[in-house]
């Protein structure tokens, strides 16, 4: 289980994306994809330089038009994230 960071720490935007990234694929491993999307989106907003990640309307989009539908495609979506 991946450890939470509370709201109050600071961390690095990398640190951030990081702790991002193993949240949501923790989720998809468990086989819930939009799930693991909700995650990611989620962290991404409590931090004040991921905040509106241009990357999180790209991805509903994707994910409303199937193109997210398997575990694999959201894998490496999730994973591309920078």
């Amino acid at each position: 289980m991946v450890q939470s960071i509370k709201e109050s720490e600071f961390v690095s935007r990398e640190e951030h994306m990081v702790w991002c990234k193993a949240r949501a694929i923790e989720i998809l491993e468990s086989g819930d994809i939009p799930g693991a999307f909700a995650s990611m989106a989620s962290d991404l907003n409590k931090h004040p330089e991921t905040q509106d990640h241009p990357d999180l309307s790209l991805g509903t989009m994707m994910l409303m038009r199937g193109y997210l539908n398997f575990k694999e495609e959201m894998k490496k979506f999730i994973e591309d994230f920078n």
